[in-house]
């Protein structure tokens, strides 16, 4: 991130508008659109800047040379469609340790526009580091579409509330649940409805804002939320909502950094689980830790790669919780097994010629003998082998002793998802040397006829342009 978002005071003082022609208006009509005072150097003479009666009393129209002017008290200087004067203006600005945008030039400028989203008090602004404007308009608009039109209303209610409400309530997480139950309840209904004094008398009538904050959520709760193979683009919405309402998160080891992201800042994070060849606490002692932090009131997440009940051990933490009393909910993740195929073109069903398909794991070889090879034959079965990695040789052995042909298409996929995922396809035959081309793992491997219809490992697939990538990820939340 180069450029820190920031919300600059336009009461402070005026914004000195250099340039010409109608990039010059553009700029003009989104700061007076702000309420700055600007104080305008029109370089190519043409005054008649089309402003309204309301802007005129808070517009100077300057006559002077932008580069010998007077500064004093300005907060910052703007130069859209200014030239050279627009650099040399950025070097005087930078001088006096004054805020510089030059429209279209990241070099010489030591602040950036956003795209903007006004509600009023909510101000959305995004931003693509000054390199795409276009991309950063279009999930403005989709922005636009999804918050209500109140949503500034809402937070203005909520401001003249917040000093009386936290003098009464001095617990943080409690007034966070406070609030969060004014939004999410009838009172935020009644605001976006418009019907603002119907909320003003409801939340005055709140005797008990403590009582208030802790009612329908007494005991705590554990929400096992999957995080699914790797890609944070792949949360689901309830997942997301669960991360950021939680105060505690129990997240496994293979859960990745970028997902991680995705947490409230000020929720306390612990690693559990364990890796390969590694010590971990245990799942005894996750479920007691778990059970703790519910049982102290705490909104829990126990977030796992993949999903849950796919090889998660979630259903041994529901039984422990049951035992327990704790109330707790399931968010399913996309297991690896389907976020690699769909990666790698895998088809694991396939007319006519894969009709079904068995998920198995074999984390060491002795797991692979444990594994009834006999009830994998049917060539028309789509094997997804978990964590196989290790127990490769044992695998090709057990489907060989089934029947299996060695011809019997195999694909090695590593990491799937991930930025540095990896893959590899042969046969049945060369399974062992296939793992040995894989640098690392998290893997799957998926052994069938279906594995013939893989797309290219080196392929550079024709992707959407990131506008419609983003266009399409908010269409999917609404």
């Amino acid at each position: 991130m180069r450029f820190l978002p920031v919300f600059l005071d336009l009461k402070a003082g005026p914004v000195v508008l250099i340039g010409a022609g109608e990039l010059l208006r553009a700029k003009l009509r989104v700061l007076a659109a702000a309420g700055a005072r600007i104080r305008v150097h029109a370089i190519d003479g043409d005054r008649h800047l089309g402003l309204s009666s309301d802007d005129t009393a808070r517009i100077e129209i300057a006559t002077v040379d932008p580069l010998t002017a007077d500064l004093a008290g300005v907060i910052a200087v703007v130069c859209a469609g200014a030239g050279d004067v627009g650099v040399a203006m950025s070097v005087r600005a930078k001088s006096l340790g004054l805020p510089v945008n030059v429209m279209d030039d990241l070099e010489h400028s030591s602040f950036i526009f956003p795209a903007i989203v006004d509600r009023g008090d909510v101000v959305v602004a995004v931003g693509t580091g000054g390199t795409s404007p276009v991309v950063a308009r279009r999930v403005r608009e989709k922005i636009e579409a999804l918050l209500p039109a109140r949503i500034g209303e809402l937070a203005e209610f909520i401001g003249g509330f917040r000093k009386s409400i936290n003098e009464r309530i001095a617990e943080f997480p409690l007034r966070r649940r406070f609030w969060e139950r004014v939004i999410d309840g009838p009172i935020g209904a009644a605001v976006l409805a418009g019907r603002k004094g119907e909320a003003d008398a409801a939340l005055r009538a709140i005797p008990d804002p403590s009582g208030f904050a802790r009612a329908d959520k007494p005991e705590g709760s554990v929400a096992l939320v999957g995080a699914g193979p790797g890609d944070p683009d792949l949360l689901t919405i309830k997942a997301l909502r669960a991360l950021q309402d939680a105060d505690i998160v129990f997240h496994d080891e293979l859960v990745s950094p970028e997902i991680l992201d995705r947490i409230r800042r000020d929720t306390t994070r612990v690693a559990v689980g364990r890796r390969v060849g590694k010590p971990g606490i245990g799942q005894d002692a996750i479920n007691k830790r778990l059970i703790e932090a519910a049982q102290s009131g705490q909104r829990v997440v126990r977030l796992k790669g993949g999903d849950p009940f796919v090889f998660g051990r979630g259903g041994e933490e529901v039984e422990a919780l049951r035992a327990a009393g704790v109330a707790y909910s399931i968010i399913p993740g996309i297991t690896a097994g389907l976020g690699g195929a769909a990666d790698f073109e895998v088809p694991l069903t396939y007319r006519h010629e894969a009709t079904r398909m068995t998920f198995l794991t074999a984390h060491k070889a002795r797991d692979a003998e444990t594994v009834d090879w006999s009830t994998l034959t049917d060539t028309r079965m789509t094997v997804v082998v978990y964590m196989g990695m290790t127990a490769a040789p044992a695998v090709r052995a057990g489907l060989f002793a089934a029947g299996r042909s060695p011809e019997t298409p195999v694909g090695v996929f590593a990491r799937v998802t991930r930025p540095d995922e990896q893959g590899a396809i042969g046969t049945l035959r060369d399974l062992p040397e296939l793992v040995r081309r894989i640098n690392g793992g998290p893997a799957i491997l998926i052994i069938g006829d279906v594995v013939r219809h893989a797309g290219s490992l080196h392929r550079q697939s024709p992707e959407k342009n990131p506008a419609q990538i983003i266009s399409d990820l908010l269409d999917a939340a609404e």
